[in-house]
């Protein structure tokens, strides 16, 4: 079993969306037949095994093994992984493309980038499970606090420096090898990457008021507060 699939293909997307699968999925992260899943999902066996059917033509769960139980053949099935994302090839038609424009500080182009991601390492993963091979990715996630929007401007410039100045020491431009001819390629692995910087989600109040119109009035009186809000 995978830790997350990234699904390509448009019907097995679709499958996988319908709410009753996804539920199939979630519980078969550990093995189960059709009348163990009734039993959770509150479904007639039938209609659970119709799910499973669809979900198995699809890819999307596995049969892990066949246990007779009299006259009867019981059905093991697992999903295939334990998480699964959707990639932008699903729709194809209409996935971002991050060729289509670039600019660092738009918010769409880093969507387009992110996209990008999860359908590149999608299928990287699936190459590499197939052959049998560890994937060599690297990340980093963290958060920060800026000050002020000024602040968060400088930090951007400096690490833009900063990642320029590194790509400039380690990428193989294309010399080659000590001793082959110039202009050669590059002997080694071509990498992706990205570096991405956008605010945090502002965690939900639990006592949140609705809006009225004292904190209408506070915004006209002080006109910064929203721009600084959206910091």
């Amino acid at each position: 079993m995978l830790d997350i699939e990234v699904i390509e293909d448009p019907a097995a997307a679709e499958a996988s969306l319908d709410p009753i699968r996804t539920r199939i999925l979630h519980e078969l992260a550990e093995p189960g037949s059709a009348t163990q899943l009734a039993a959770k999902v509150g479904l007639p066996r039938q209609k659970v095994n119709y799910h499973l059917k669809a979900l198995e033509r699809h890819g999307l769960v596995e049969l892990i093994e066949e246990r007779r139980r009299g006259n009867v053949t019981e059905r093991i099935l697992q999903a295939t992984a334990a998480s699964y994302l959707i990639s932008p090839a699903a729709l194809a038609s209409v996935a971002p493309d991050p060729h289509r424009f670039s600019d660092r500080f738009s918010a769409f182009w880093l969507l387009a980038l992110a996209a990008r991601m999860v359908q590149e390492v999608g299928q990287l993963i699936a190459g590499a499970a197939a052959a049998r091979q560890k994937l060599a990715t690297f990340a980093i996630d963290g958060e920060i606090t800026f000050r002020s929007a000024a602040d968060r401007a400088a930090f951007a410039e400096e690490l833009g420096v900063a990642v320029t100045r590194l790509v400039d020491k380690y990428h193989d431009g294309g010399h080659g090898a000590q001793g082959s001819p110039a202009g050669s390629p590059p002997l080694g692995r071509k990498h992706r990457l990205v570096v991405a910087l956008h605010p945090s989600l502002k965690a939900p109040e639990a006592n949140a008021a609705p809006a009225n119109a004292q904190t209408a009035n506070r915004q006209e009186t002080n006109p910064q507060a929203k721009e600084q809000d959206n910091d």
